[in-house]
């Protein structure tokens, strides 16, 4: 079990910001900007070449509408994506708020933030996707309970 999926089944604590069936989005613990996110799906899956299209794409589109909502929220040009993922064998993507290309660089993660800068980040992403998406975002920041659970 990857330790995204025990994040997903609340073994270990995550600050969710988008859930739906197919998968999760949640702040990473050491961002390289603040709102930096990962966009994950369900289903553990080591490489992303071996998802099907139709989840692939379905992961494009909400990290998407998360980097519009990070333009937003952060006052950024631009959101970038990165698949990197040999860290944890479960594939993700980051989407990361930029102004540069330093900011998709994982030397520049910033580890030790403090839980409430984390929380406040995420928050303020929160808010920009609920404008559009509200029905895919958890009804609290630390929800572990998937949204169709109730």
């Amino acid at each position: 079990m990857s330790v995204f999926t025990k994040i997903f089944e609340g073994k270990i604590p995550g600050r969710f910001v988008w859930a739906d069936d197919v998968c999760v989005a949640i702040g990473t613990h050491e961002p390289i900007t603040d709102g930096h996110v990962l966009v994950i799906p369900r289903i553990e899956i080591p490489r992303f070449t071996d998802l099907n299209e139709e989840t692939f794409a379905h992961l494009s589109v909400v990290a998407q509408r998360i980097g519009k909502a990070q333009i937003e929220a952060f006052g950024v040009p631009r959101a970038m994506t990165v698949i990197a993922g040999l860290e944890v064998p479960h594939v993700h993507i980051h989407v990361i708020p930029a102004t540069s290309e330093e900011d998709i660089r994982f030397e520049n993660a910033r580890a030790g933030l403090p839980a409430e800068q984390l929380d406040a980040a995420m928050v303020r992403l929160r808010e920009a996707l609920k404008e559009s998406w509200e029905s895919f975002v958890p009804k609290d920041l630390h929800s572990v309970k998937p949204l169709w659970l109730g």
